[in-house]
């Protein structure tokens, strides 16, 4: 059984949560319209680090020791945030796991360790958007306790909607 290590993102985490992000996203390049602008897009993520909180997940398996296996952004209440959202909320942005690792946990862990930095922060609701298109997250959010508040504009041609958990 591996163990999830849970850690702040730092400067030298860039090129692997981008990577990471693109192969979490790759299966589902047939649902957006236009894919190279979604993609450009996700080569991208570790911009996120600028005005939000990012979480890594690393395995601890003997011959992985120390292995990147996934990540989120955490923006606490009133930071910037898409305009769909209220801006008091803090929010979930980014949950990527690679596929390589994915069943282990590790979203969970992520989505938990957010949770944990709501209620840090006093909050007393924490959202986050997803499509139908995502067959493992959205499940895991809705077991989690999350319920659908309204949609979101669409990205690329894919659904969204905003879920949100109280605290």
């Amino acid at each position: 059984m591996a163990e999830i290590r849970l850690r702040d993102y730092q400067s030298a985490d860039a090129e692997n949560l981008n990577r990471i992000a693109i192969s979490a996203f790759d299966e589902f390049r047939d649902h957006y319209d236009d894919w190279p602008a979604m993609r450009a897009g996700l080569s991208k993520t570790s911009a996120l680090s600028v005005s939000g909180e990012v979480i890594i997940a690393e395995l601890q398996i003997a011959e992985l020791r120390d292995k990147f296996a996934g990540a989120v952004a955490y923006f606490g209440p009133y930071s910037q945030k898409a305009a769909f959202f209220d801006q008091r909320w803090p929010i979930i942005r980014m949950l990527v796991v690679d596929p390589a690792f994915r069943g282990k946990g590790i979203g969970r862990a992520l989505s938990d360790a957010c949770i944990a930095r709501a209620k840090r922060d006093g909050s007393p609701i924490i959202a986050l958007h997803t499509s139908p298109i995502m067959s493992v997250a959205l499940p895991m959010y809705l077991k989690m306790g999350f319920v659908k508040a309204y949609d979101a504009p669409p990205i690329f041609g894919v659904a969204y909607a905003v879920y949100t958990k109280t605290l």
